[in-house]
């Protein structure tokens, strides 16, 4: 229902007054002479001002202002003309000015029309007492001014209650309409977060989740370019971008430096940051943004917990482009990405150990095959021996003796070495294998080895170099014997007869490395990892006897002795092992 202003409510009361007036007029008999004209003059007036005032009904100030003296003055008009009335009570008609004034202007309007009425009071017991002959009688002014006085604070006070509740009611529905406005908002925003949340639980592939996130985001909260980037020990990793560039600057993959990186102030902070104008770069990678025409940016924190992990980045060209709820809801929308990440990372790692258990597990297999064969041929072969010399000892020549007997402690040496290999694989894996650390000078060991390789066989020749002024270094020179054995072994193994197997030794700052380069058919790129693992062969390539364990056992040696062994090789190209080892 329309509410209705006062003044409306008040020309309609005074068209109503118009009748009555007419009524009232009209009954009245004994006018002195001209009176009754005079009262069908102020009834006339009084209609004429009741239809105007209706017709223009209008709630400014002014309009009030006027009314309520033309109020005033019709009547103090009717109030004087009827004093002629013995016992009239037309004097009381000033009370309704004064109640109709409180109203429009509160206590104040109030007070002014029943001060304006003193002087209407005492005309009108001036004009009393010539009637009838009486003797003036100032305390009827007084009773009348001060009960006018009395009502007009009266019905100011009760005016002014009700301003002060309709302003407490109206500040209450405003308050409410924020409020409901503001709960629309809440919904939406988490409508919007939980769009985004799907989005990102669609998939537990890195790559199809954030995409599905970034074609919803775009939709919520538009952009020119964004990125998700994690916290990784001191660096910054971009995994996710979309916008301007986003293949070409900054792609997914690329690692910062969180020196004057702004993942950096967000970790710290752990709240969103909001950069109104990056037009003066404050951190290092903005100056790669405002080269791309971008000016303002909101980062929100990737929280897993109360653990920062990264941050969302949204940038926009305009400076000061985002409102209040965009950043907001960037900011939730940070603490899904990081619930998201945490459990697609999860999953990750559990598949990788998944898949690493089943590699292992084939390699074990692979092993226990591999060792099943290594066995069993030089013990074929001893067995052989043994029984051939055993049935026919008399009849074989003695350079036949010598030769079955020299295969005997060649493959029982086989068996020794590959059983060694197995023992202290396990020693590794227990961690009970020992060293006996002393100064070892590399050069000569290397010297010592070589030396032994060829003259053990005539086919590969193995030739060391031995660069000047190399340190010795403090490690378990039993143990480095193994480490150079095994890659100068392996090296004759794969090389073809004729070509050289090189040894290099030197110093390089404080470290000593040890090169063994072979002319070999070369180790792919997908395999160089593969063989220092345990039980770790090559597929596909020569085949070589040998158990897979060397090579595990060398890395081991050399990362305990703070050092480190590498590959580098290439299909066809042979294959160079480099040993470091601190000084």
């Amino acid at each position: 229902m329309t509410r209705r202003p006062l003044e409306w409510w008040i020309s309609v009361v005074r068209l109503l007054a118009v009748p009555f007036a007419v009524l009232q007029v009209g009954l009245t008999s004994g006018y002195p002479s001209h009176y009754a004209a005079i009262a069908w003059a102020l009834t006339a007036a009084l209609a004429a001002g009741a239809l105007a005032l209706y017709a223009t009904v209008s709630e400014s100030r002014a309009y009030a202002l006027v009314a309520m003296c033309f109020d005033f003055a019709i009547v103090s008009g009717f109030a004087i003309l009827y004093a002629f009335e013995l016992g009239t009570p037309t004097r009381q008609l000033l009370f309704l000015a004064i109640v109709v004034g409180a109203a429009r202007f509160g206590m104040r309007g109030g007070i002014a029309v029943a001060l304006a009425s003193i002087a209407v009071a005492a005309v009108f017991e001036q004009q009393r007492s010539r009637y009838f002959h009486a003797g003036y009688r100032v305390e009827f002014v007084t009773f009348q001014v001060g009960a006018g006085l009395l009502m007009a604070l009266l019905v100011g006070w009760i005016v002014a209650r009700l301003d002060d509740q309709r302003a407490t009611a109206e500040q209450r529905v405003e308050e409410a309409e924020a409020l409901r406005d503001e709960l629309g908002r809440r919904a939406d925003l988490l409508d919007a977060a939980n769009r985004c949340a799907r989005a990102l639980s669609s998939s537990l592939d890195l790559d199809e989740a954030f995409g599905a996130f970034i074609r919803e985001l775009r939709g919520l909260v538009p952009f020119d370019r964004m990125a998700i980037v994690l916290a990784e020990e001191d660096t910054a990793r971009v995994i996710a971008t979309a916008g301007e560039q986003a293949d070409e600057v900054m792609p997914p993959g690329t690692t910062l430096s969180l020196d004057d990186n702004l993942l950096a102030d967000v970790v710290v902070r752990g709240q969103t940051v909001y950069r109104r104008d990056m037009a003066q770069p404050e951190y290092v990678e903005e100056n790669r943004l405002l080269a791309l025409g971008m000016r303002s940016r909101v980062a929100a924190p990737l929280l897993a917990g109360a653990h920062t992990i990264g941050l969302l980045s949204i940038v926009r060209r305009q400076p000061d482009g985002f409102e209040e709820h965009e950043i907001e809801l960037t900011s939730l929308l940070g603490r899904l990405v990081a619930s998201a990440v945490q459990n697609i990372r999860a999953y990750d790692s559990e598949r990788r150990t998944v898949e690493e258990l089943r590699r292992l597990s084939a390699l074990r297999a692979d092993f226990v095959s591999l060792v099943s064969h290594e066995l069993r041929s030089p013990m074929a072969a001893v067995i052989g021996a043994a029984r051939t010399l055993q049935a026919r000892w008399r009849e074989l020549q003695p350079e036949q003796r010598e030769a079955f007997l020299a295969l005997i402690g060649d493959e029982t040496t086989r068996l020794a070495a590959l059983i060694g290999d197995v023992l202290d694989t396990s020693r590794i894996d227990a961690g009970t294998f020992t060293y006996r650390f002393s100064d070892v000078d590399v050069a000569a060991l290397v010297r010592d080895m070589v030396a032994s390789a060829a003259i053990g066989q005539d086919e590969v020749p193995v030739v060391a170099e031995i660069g000047p002024g190399v340190p010795p270094i403090r490690g378990d020179a039993e143990r480095l014997r193994q480490i150079f054995g095994n890659l100068i072994d392996n090296a004759v193994k794969y090389s073809p007869a004729g070509e050289p197997v090189e040894v290099h030794v030197t110093q390089s700052n404080a470290n000593v490395l040890v090169s063994v380069r072979d002319r070999g058919p070369g180790i792919k790129a997908d395999d160089q990892r593969l063989i220092f693992e345990k039980f770790g062969r090559v597929a596909g390539g020569p085949s070589k006897p040998g158990s897979g364990l060397g090579l595990y056992i060398a890395r081991s040696i050399a990362e305990t002795h703070g050092g480190t062994i590498v590959v580098s090789s290439a299909p066809g190209r042979g294959a160079t092992f480099t040993v470091k080892l601190p000084a």
